[in-house]
């Protein structure tokens, strides 16, 4: 078969290809983003008629992959961690409607907050959920998982989530592609009652999940992604999950450890292969790339006084992704620290690209603002939130998705006034479409600037969901179209958008100052692309 050089997330996206998919539904969000963009930019996907399009945000792709599965087809779901928070409620609930036609959730974890608000570990998400969770340790497991998962999905009848991490997402290797499965043909469930989850509807289906997880074990014992490897000295035993086994195998010439070690790529994990770990070792380290998610269970149920090594008890540091030399100094072995940074190079912050039209936004309002006292503008997640650093320091808050504005209305009814919102077009629909809602429907003092670059720019451009709609999304929404005011952020208007600002801030109920112009780095490319497309067609 056909050997392809792919990151982790394109891996996931092949084998996703190959497995018979018919639809990915996602919202961009580092590391995870390149699943969608591979199967969007795939030609096999697109002969293949894959819908690729993507959501407002992970809650609506999660309900989306939800009804493809209903309908018998097989679904992806894709988000980073911090969006499974987003898509909880449905995620949680489709592990109680179960799944009829493969429905597979990815969740991107990114231990040491690359680009993120917190570590957190979708395995959490997963035993909470009760589903099986494939954790993979290279790139052709990551092909293989993602095939394996929408089979696993379609002979238990439920969800499963495929869980990675940032250094798997974004590294390459080779990868073997197996046979292309044909989708599946439209086919709704049995029971077509199974999705109502009405109380006595609802508890038979729960009653259904708890009788599968033994089942789920006995599957996990057998399917090859857990296996105990005997090792010649009982000293120590270790326990690998995911990527970390990768990193063990890294210290070690020809993969070659004298120690026994469970790999671990499916939970949940056999209690068998476990308890022989621990019974022929004399002590455990537990080596996972996240949270202690798996350390804090064997400290439940196998702690009989042998000593158990991890995060936990500062083995291996609390915080943080891990690397080979973090695992080889919890194993005890010598470690070259590498090339020491010259004291005379000093870090270089992240910046608003040159031209960027948000800071001529922000240099508006910090212009604006002064007349008021400081710590009022409460802004979410997007290119903007660089405005936090010098020079500009525009900005008070960085919560999650669409928190800007509901902030905004919570401090204004503590007396904080006027409260100013700064969020982004993408994000706006994301999750800041409800909170304008609550502002207008409380008539909060607040002003919200919506930065309309006309993309979803800090994950690389994608399509955002408000383009060519901000405008009539807000009066839909219930502004008053007085207050609803459009500025272009370019320094030669830098005057009249303060004037702007001055006076929606001076207003007393909800204002809205759409900052409209495109990202220039979507610009640079469209730019480029046009004038590639003239010379093609003069020659």
């Amino acid at each position: 078969m056909q050997k392809l050089l792919l990151l982790g997330d394109e891996a996931i996206a092949q084998g996703a290809i190959d497995a018979g998919l018919s639809g990915v539904y996602a919202y961009p969000g580092t590391p995870s983003t390149e699943i969608t963009e591979y199967i969007q930019a795939s030609a096999e996907a697109k002969e293949r008629h894959i819908r690729s399009n993507w959501s407002a945000n992970e809650k609506t792709a999660m309900e989306s992959a939800i009804g493809m599965s209903y309908a018998g087809k097989k679904a992806l779901v894709c988000m980073k961690h911090v969006g499974l928070n987003v898509a909880a409620d449905a995620f949680v609930n489709s592990a109680i409607t179960g799944a009829n036609g493969g429905l597979v959730i990815l969740s991107a974890d990114d231990p040491s907050m690359h680009s993120s608000q917190n570590e957190q570990d979708s395995r959490f998400y997963g035993k909470f959920a009760m589903i099986p969770v494939l954790e993979p340790s290279n790139q052709q497991e990551a092909y293989d998982m993602t095939r394996y998962a929408f089979t696993l999905s379609e002979k238990f009848g439920t969800p499963v989530l495929i869980r990675v991490t940032t250094r798997l997402a974004h590294s390459r290797s080779g990868v073997l592609r197996a046979e292309i499965l044909e989708q599946n043909d439209l086919s709704l469930p049995s029971n077509l009652k199974q999705f109502v989850l009405l109380p006595s509807i609802a508890r038979k289906q729960y009653n259904l999940l708890l009788g599968k997880q033994a089942q789920f074990e006995a599957d996990a014992a057998k399917s090859g992604f857990n296996a105990l490897i005997q090792g010649s000295d009982t000293t120590l035993g270790i326990i690998a999950c995911g990527l970390a086994y990768n990193y063990l195998m890294e210290n070690f010439e020809n993969h070659q450890v004298p120690f026994s070690v469970l790999k671990i790529g499916q939970y949940p994990v056999p209690h068998e292969l476990v308890e022989k770990l621990y019974d022929t070792s004399d002590e455990i380290l537990v080596l996972e790339d996240g949270y202690p998610v798996f350390e804090e269970l064997l400290r439940g149920y196998l702690n009989r006084g042998k000593k158990i090594m991890g995060r936990m008890d500062g083995t291996v540091p609390a915080a943080g992704e891990l690397n080979p030399n973090i695992v080889a100094k919890a194993i005890g072995l010598p470690v070259s620290e590498g090339f020491q940074q010259p004291k005379i190079l000093q870090g270089r912050p992240p910046s608003l690209c040159e031209g960027c039209s948000h800071t001529d936004s922000f240099l508006a309002l910090n212009e604006a603002l002064t007349r008021f006292s400081s710590g009022r503008v409460f802004s979410d997640i997007g290119c903007y939130t660089l405005s936090a650093l010098k020079p500009l320091e525009s900005i008070n808050s960085c919560v999650d998705m669409g928190a800007s504005i509901t902030m905004a209305v919570g401090a204004a009814d503590a007396g904080l006034v006027p409260a100013v919102a700064a969020i982004g077009d993408s994000t706006f629909t994301h999750s800041g479409m409800t909170g304008l809602l609550d502002a207008v429907n409380n008539n909060s003092p607040i002003l919200v600037l919506i930065l309309d670059n006309a993309t979803t720019g800090m994950t690389g451009g994608q399509d955002s969901s408000a383009h060519g709609r901000v405008d009539d999304i807000v009066k839909g929404l219930g502004v008053n179209e007085e207050h609803i005011r459009v500025i272009i952020p370019l320094r030669r208007n830098h005057e009249e958008n303060v004037k702007i600002m001055l006076e929606e801030l001076e207003f007393m109920g909800v204002s809205v100052i759409i900052a409209r112009r495109e990202c220039i780095q979507t610009l640079g490319r469209r730019m480029k692309l046009k004038a590639l497309q003239k010379k093609e067609a003069g020659n």
